[in-house]
């Protein structure tokens, strides 16, 4: 076998295999680490002495910092690379994981679980190398494959941590057993640190002109994005609501949901105009990015791109991801209740929905690269809110076997779709990749909140015909996506202007 095909093998370890290999190794650490509590969670609760609110809380809070955690990653990619970015977020990773772990009380987890948050945003970092070391027709697939390993880092610790626990015994054993995943993190981020360059050699890294925002290329994208950023600020105030001692909503019946009070009102007061100031510091940034632009006679179309892309990539991950990452927080615990199965055949059980993107997410990319962009992205988001219907008809009275079969087929139509999505990301501005994942990925987590949220309040059928139904809206707006260009034009450092082949 030559050296050019030993490089394209994605089976090798050396050449661009290498750089996938340890890069979603790195992503699939993080989130061994980031889900490391959710098998775990009955005996958290009974060790600390949780409620049952109290626990979907830190369900929700787990998820919430990662909303701007992916903005601010993009950006710092983009910036400084992807084999420092990594490197430290790994670090970071094994800190955080510590404090949780040995927490000692509810606001210590809350407050932690709220800072691991910032765990998720590794996902960034990956995806801005990948691009960098793949061409466009293997892109989709490569994407895919790192998207799809990765997360199986989550199924893993959902399989395995729950009998980590057991062999270290006593109240404290969960404490252990998360802790182990830090101390993983934290070794493995000295050996990425070493085994990875950001480009091949002799490749050009393209970096934004500006930092602060995403560069835009017309006044109406600029409007565009400006309303678009307000959702992930929301996704954050309603996140406030809901642990304040304010937050009363009428449930089911006569039953009332209340507020954990995690917070005073005061203080959420307080978050609420901080974040109201957030949304007009990201509106001056983004306005003294893209200034030069706005006052400018329209940029050569060669060099522009649609935020439109990215806005319907953003809603697709919303639904993908999000339905995703809040299944997979809540499944272990809907086994155990719904179906009375043991702690960790239920771990193992919730574990094969993560499971399944191991082919999911490399099938979605492979059949984007092959069959084009849209039209995957259209049908198996199409798929992806039939299975959560069926889902939703779930009942106590159907065999273990059918319940798992139907999860498992709509947790590949779900990572499917989510591999078709990342397909298309790299290809809508080389030198943007780190911001515009950050974007798409940070949508991903606003959906996690809002479906969280809904959990927090309603049965799991109710629940599961929620994500069916946001996911059939996405495949609707993924009507309106624009195949991406045969070439996409990058300005080189010396001011010259590149082409790099798309299809």
């Amino acid at each position: 076998m030559s050296q050019s095909s030993l490089k394209n093998n994605f089976l090798s370890f050396s050449g661009r295999a290498k750089i996938l290999h340890s890069t979603w190794l790195a992503f699939f650490i993080t989130f061994l680490v980031w889900f490391s509590h959710a098998p775990l969670m009955s005996t958290i609760k009974t060790s600390m002495g949780l409620t049952d609110i109290e626990a979907k809380i830190l369900l929700i809070l787990n998820v919430a910092l990662t909303i701007p955690a992916r903005i601010v990653t993009g950006m710092l990619v983009d910036k400084y690379g992807p084999r420092n970015s990594y490197t430290a977020m790994l670090v970071a990773t094994a800190v955080l994981c510590f404090f949780f772990a040995f927490a000692q009380t509810f606001e210590m987890l809350a407050l932690a679980k709220f800072l691991m948050g910032f765990v998720g945003a590794g996902f960034v970092i990956g995806i801005r190398m990948i691009s960098e070391w793949y061409p466009a027709k293997q892109l989709g697939l490569a994407e895919g494959i790192y998207k799809g390993m990765g997360n199986v880092g989550s199924a893993v610790g959902a399989g395995s941590l729950v009998y980590i626990a057991s062999l270290f015994g006593g109240e404290d054993s969960w404490r252990y057993a998360i802790a182990s995943t830090g101390v993983i993190a934290l070794v493995y981020s000295i050996f990425y640190y070493y085994a990875v360059t950001d480009t091949p050699v002799g490749s050009t890294y393209f970096k934004p002109n500006k930092s602060g925002g995403l560069e835009l290329t017309s006044k109406r994208d600029f409007i565009f994005c400006v309303l678009f950023n307000i959702p992930m600020v929301v996704a954050l105030a309603v996140l406030t609501w809901r642990v304040t001692d304010a937050g009363v909503v009428a449930g089911t019946g006569t039953d009332i949901v209340e507020g954990v009070g995690l917070i005073s009102n005061f203080a959420s007061y307080v978050i609420y105009a901080l974040l109201l100031a957030l949304i007009g510091y990201q509106t001056l940034k983004l306005f003294q990015v893209n200034k030069e632009m706005l006052q400018s006679p329209p940029i050569d179309e060669i060099l522009q791109y649609k935020f439109k892309q990215v806005a319907i990539l953003s809603i697709g991950y919303a639904v993908t991801f999000g339905a995703e990452l809040s299944v997979i927080s809540m499944l272990a615990q809907y086994f155990e209740n719904q179906f009375l199965v043991a702690t960790a055949a239920a771990g193992i059980f919730g574990a094969c929905f993560a499971a399944v993107d191991v082919l999911s997410c490399p099938s979605g990319g492979m059949i984007s690269d092959k069959f084009g962009r849209k039209k995957p992205l259209v049908i198996l988001l199409g798929g992806a809110a039939l299975g959560f219907f069926v889902m939703s008809q779930i009942t106590p009275d159907w065999p273990l076997s059918a319940v798992v079969a139907t999860m498992m087929i709509c947790s590949f139509f779900l990572g499917s779709a989510a591999g078709c999505v990342f397909a298309i990301v790299p290809l809508v501005k080389r030198k943007l990749t780190g911001q515009i994942a950050g974007t798409v990925g940070a949508y991903g987590n606003v959906g996690a909140v809002v479906f969280l949220l809904v959990f927090s309040f309603v049965s799991p059928s109710v629940f599961f015909a929620t994500i069916a139904a946001g996911v059939a809206f996405a495949s609707f707006c993924s009507l309106f996506l624009d195949e991406p260009k045969s070439k996409m034009a990058e300005v080189m450092p010396d001011g010259t202007v590149k082409f790099i082949e798309v299809h």
